[in-house]
Parts: C-alpha cells; sequence; structure tokens
C-alpha cells in the first residue's frame, strides 16, 4: 500500500495537480468585458453557428485534445479506476502541452460501459480537435477507437496502442539500419497480446517486417487455438508464418528480434538461444521482461520503457508530434501513412548519432516535434484526410 508523504518529491510535485486553465486573453476594463464576454461573444457564436468550421479559428477547437480514461489500464498498475487515473492523465496533458504545444482536457470516466463511453465522448466532442484514448484495457479499446473515429470527423488515437507502435518501429528501423539488416530479413518474436502488442505487429507487418511470431499468457498465438478472441484470431492469420505452438522460448530460438510487451520474464538461458547479433526490446515497466544488463551479454542493440537505462521507448516522442501535425491541418482522422511518417520521422532525427546506445532520439530533443508534426501533416495533406 502506498501511503501519503509530503517528504516524498513525487508527491511534493503532485501538490494542488500538474495542469492548469490559463487565460489567452486579458479582460482589463469594460472595453475587453464585452468583446471577450457579452455582448461581443454573440457576433462571434452566431457566426459559428452558421459555419461550425470557424471554430478551429475562433475558439481553443483548433489546438486542443480531448484526454480520455476508464482507468482499466493504467500504466503497469492495472484497473485503478478514474480517480487513480487522474494524475497519470493529468501528465498526459502536461506532455501534450510541453512538447507539442497542444492543449489538452483530461476526463476520467466512472464507467467501463463501451457504450456509455462512446456516447459521452461523442457528446462532448464538439469542442475539441481531436481525442486521445488513454488506459483503456483491451479488447474494450479496440471497438472504442474504431467507432468513435466512424462517429466523429475529429482524430481518435488510441496511444496504448499506436503510440507504442511508432516509437517501437522507429526504434527498430534504426537498430536494423545498424545492424546492417533488411527489415524484410527480420524474424521478430512479440511478447504480449493486448493491446500495445496487436498494434506494434501489425505496424511491424505494414512496415515490411518478415515474420512475426506473437505469443500472450498462453502460448503462441496460433490458428490452432481455439481460445482467442477476434483481434487475436485476425492475428494469427498475419502472422506465425512457421507455424510454431507451444511456449514462447520456441519462438525466440535464432530469433533476430525479440519485442516485449508483457509482464511475462523470459530466462537468460531462452535469452541466449536468438540469433547473433541480436536486437532486444524489453519494454515492461518497472520490470523488463529481460534485464538490460543480461539483454547486452546477447544482443547487440538493447532498449526498454525506462528513462535509467539507454533507448528508452517513450511515447512522448510520438504523440505530441502527431497531434500537432493533424490539428495544423484539421486532419479528419489519423491514417496508417501518417503513424508511419511519424515513425521515419523519429527514426531521422538520430541521424549520424545513431549507435547502439543511440537507436532513438531523446525526448528532450527540440527537433522530434517539429519533425514529426511536418511528416504527419504532409502524409495527411498526401492521404486527402487534410482540411486546412
Amino acid at each position: 500500500m502506498i501511503t501519503q508523504d509530503p517528504n516524498d518529491p513525487v508527491f511534493a510535485l503532485h501538490e494542488g495537480g500538474k495542469i492548469e486553465i490559463c487565460p489567452s486573453v486579458e479582460v482589463r476594463d469594460r472595453e475587453g468585458l464585452s468583446l471577450a464576454y457579452t455582448p461581443g461573444v454573440a457576433r462571434v457564436s452566431q457566426a459559428l453557428a452558421e459555419d461550425p468550421e470557424l471554430a478551429y479559428r475562433y475558439t481553443w477547437k483548433g489546438n486542443t485534445v480531448l484526454v480520455v480514461t476508464d482507468g482499466t489500464a493504467v500504466l503497469g498498475l492495472g484497473d485503478i479506476g478514474p480517480i487513480g487515473a487522474l494524475p497519470v492523465m493529468e501528465g498526459k496533458a502536461l506532455l501534450f502541452k510541453d512538447f507539442g504545444g497542444v492543449n489538452a482536457v483530461p476526463i476520467c470516466l466512472d464507467t467501463t460501459d463501451v457504450e456509455e463511453i462512446i456516447e459521452t465522448v461523442v457528446r462532448i466532442a464538439p469542442a475539441f480537435g481531436g481525442v486521445n484514448l488513454e488506459d483503456i484495457s483491451a479488447p474494450r479499446c479496440f471497438e472504442i477507437e474504431q467507432r468513435l473515429q466512424q462517429l466523429l470527423d475529429i482524430p481518435i488515437f488510441h496511444d496504448d496502442q499506436h503510440g507504442t507502435a511508432i516509437v517501437v518501429l522507429a526504434a527498430l528501423l534504426s537498430a536494423t539500419k545498424f545492424t546492417g539488416r533488411n527489415v524484410a530479413d527480420l524474424r521478430v518474436v512479440v511478447s504480449g497480446a493486448g493491446a500495445a502488442g496487436v498494434a506494434v505487429t501489425k505496424m511491424l507487418l505494414d512496415a515490411g517486417i518478415g515474420d512475426i511470431a506473437v505469443a500472450d499468457s498462453k502460448g503462441m498465438v496460433t490458428t490452432t487455438r481455439s481460445d482467442l478472441t477476434p483481434v487475436k484470431a485476425d492475428l494469427a492469420a498475419r502472422t506465425n508464418r512457421a507455424g510454431i505452438n507451444g511456449p514462447i522460448a520456441e519462438a525466440i530460438r535464432g530469433a533476430d528480434v525479440f519485442i516485449g510487451l508483457s509482464s511475462g520474464q523470459v530466462p537468460a538461458e531462452i535469452v541466449a538461444t536468438m540469433a547473433p547479433e541480436a536486437i532486444i526490446f524489453a519494454l515492461a515497466n518497472p520490470d523488463p521482461e529481460i534485464h538490460p544488463d543480461l539483454a547486452a551479454k546477447h544482443a547487440v542493440v538493447v532498449a526498454t520503457g525506462r528513462s535509467d537505462f539507454p533507448n528508452q521507448i517513450n511515447n512522448v516522442l510520438a504523440f505530441p508530434g502527431i497531434f500537432r501535425g493533424a490539428l495544423d491541418v484539421r486532419a479528419s482522422c489519423i491514417t496508417p501513412a501518417m503513424r508511419l511518417a511519424a515513425a521515419n520521422a523519429i527514426a531521422d532525427v538520430v541521424g549520424e548519432d545513431l549507435s547502439p546506445l543511440m537507436i532513438i532520439p531523446s525526448v528532450f530533443d527540440p527537433r522530434v516535434g517539429r519533425e514529426v508534426a511536418a511528416a504527419v501533416a504532409a502524409a495527411a495533406r498526401a492521404d486527402g484526410v487534410a482540411r486546412a
């Protein structure tokens, strides 16, 4: 049990929350009040009622994202509910502003019902230029994202899926370049078939990765299993070309790449069976599936989800720039090509600094947000989903 400690710097930083709403204009006299509020505001409201697209220019809609959760899959803590999730959502809003210049409003819903979540978001969406879904457990998150995008004409982005997938692909592109491989020749093993595991696998397939095998808590995801959800069944049909069954150890043997997106630990003797010059992304937090010190004995490139080791796979490299770019062109959605453009932009920032300890840029590199935004905006225009 975690107890409040006023001397703990973490609790001290969170005192009073991490975000606030500040005015963007000053009201200092009667004239200013009449312009910002009544009677002047009525003219703006009437104009927007006649042409809703003007909201992107004359309200905060064009630069504001709704961050939504039901608190069912928060970090590695699991289902801790909407109140427990609020500090994380505030943190997300903070990162949107600091790294993308995007306003974000955290909303924690006291329901886990798919229909109620969809209805709630649809009803409050008119005030926002995009929706970032966060920490909603699988498989509900897949349906919620898909249906919201069908119902709304603004970008819907489930960061646990796509943000993770984008940064993982960026890191893998760099690692592949460093080791002199071709992505089409790689044999990849993904541990975990939740939201992140499914999205990462699909994005790697779209990027041309040669062969991917996916494992969940019951072993390899294959077409021979009768216990698969529809999402996993679809994954099984597209992966595991070699038809490997049983525990994940069978798939790891001879694999070029291991991507850990679960809490399942991998023993040293199994890690040792990977191909020479292996690539290991052990992304579980706080305890990676393979400890970095062990991974370094068997792999030429190692990445984790932690900030105290090199090559941190962190979604903040993706989502601020993605929404910045999407909002800049008033995109109606975020397409696969926009996500791929973001991954390539992140990898390109590494440039000549590429090394085993630098396959992904620092989250504090100011180039990342700019380059991702520009690449996403260009891809949106190319895909015909940009409206500005």
